[in-house]
């Protein structure tokens, strides 16, 4: 009798210690994803920043580009609004506006030689450019993440750990195009 006791113990230690370890591991997959969501943000939030310091380098040399301009303010406080939520797609719809704003702004070089020899205009190209790897390492980052956390909510037994955890899959990081 005293040996099946044991026996009980030690699986109910085994059950208990395997139940923390899957916790801990979800938990902290959890907390990596928001983690590189947080790096994606921060490469946003410096394209996003870049922007006004743009727009009024191409006013300079094309004020009468209004619209175009517009188009790009726009589309800079959707991405500021975007990166303050939750939704992953809200943050992927406004990166692809602000990108289609974006290109007709930067092509405006081509028609405004005097913009393009601009060193302040170059150089916010430049940082443009930058940022835009940063970002797509941010996102592949963000979506590694996300891949690992989801096959650990889908696998046995972390799959049974999960509810208890309060962890659920994550939507990965598309690009809208």
């Amino acid at each position: 009798m005293s040996s099946i006791l044991i026996l009980v113990v030690v699986l109910l230690v085994l059950v208990l210690a395997g139940f923390v370890l899957g916790y801990n591991k979800i938990r902290s997959a959890d907390v990596r994803v928001s983690e590189a969501l947080a790096g994606v943000d921060v490469e946003l939030t410096r394209r996003a920043s870049l922007i006004p310091s743009l727009v009024h380098t191409v006013q300079t040399f094309a004020a009468h580009e209004k619209g175009v301009l517009d188009h790009v303010t726009d589309a800079r406080a959707a991405l500021t609004t975007a990166t303050a939520g939750k939704s992953i797609a809200d943050r992927s719809a406004a990166e692809h506006e602000l990108d289609s704003a974006l290109r007709p702004l930067l092509a405006l070089g081509q028609s405004y030689p005097q913009l393009n020899s601009s060193n302040n205009f170059l150089n916010l190209q430049e940082n443009l450019a930058d940022t835009e790897n940063k970002l797509a390492f941010a996102r592949q980052y963000y979506n590694d993440a996300v891949a690992t956390l989801n096959k650990s909510l889908t696998t046995i037994p972390w799959m049974f750990v999960a509810p208890l955890a309060g962890v659920s899959e994550r939507e990965y990081y598309h690009i809208n195009g």
